[in-house]
């Protein structure tokens, strides 16, 4: 079992920055990646950016890229999700994501919201 337990988000202005934390807990040595994901309300959940949990391989989708920076920190088992440049379209609940054993754990979700 893998418990992971989100932190961050909020509401912030067009162009502005928010950084989501994710730390994870439990029966960590079988993570294989660890990803965020996102979901507005009548849509299915969207993968935004996937990290490997050992080795550290980033994949982001493109609508993310060069603005979101998914990154890990091994030692606290947490990993982060820095987005700048946010834009209006980005709000949505944002979820972290992890994979052990072929089993997906998720966290609780975190509000996002951009708005002027």
């Amino acid at each position: 079992q893998v418990q992971l337990v989100q932190s961050g988000g909020g509401s912030v202005q067009p162009g502005g920055s928010l950084k989501l934390s994710c730390a994870a807990s439990g029966s960590l040595f079988n993570i294989y990646t660890m990803a965020w994901s996102r979901q507005t309300p009548g849509k299915e959940r969207e993968l935004v950016a996937r990290i490997d949990w050992m080795n550290g391989k980033i994949y982001c989708v493109d609508f993310v890229k060069g603005r979101f920076t998914i990154s890990r920190d091994f030692a606290k088992n947490t990993v982060f999700l820095q987005m700048n440049d946010l834009k209006p379209e980005d709000t949505a609940i944002y979820y972290c994501n992890a994979v052990a054993d072929h089993v997906n754990y998720w966290g609780q979700g975190t509000q996002v919201s951009v708005s002027s």
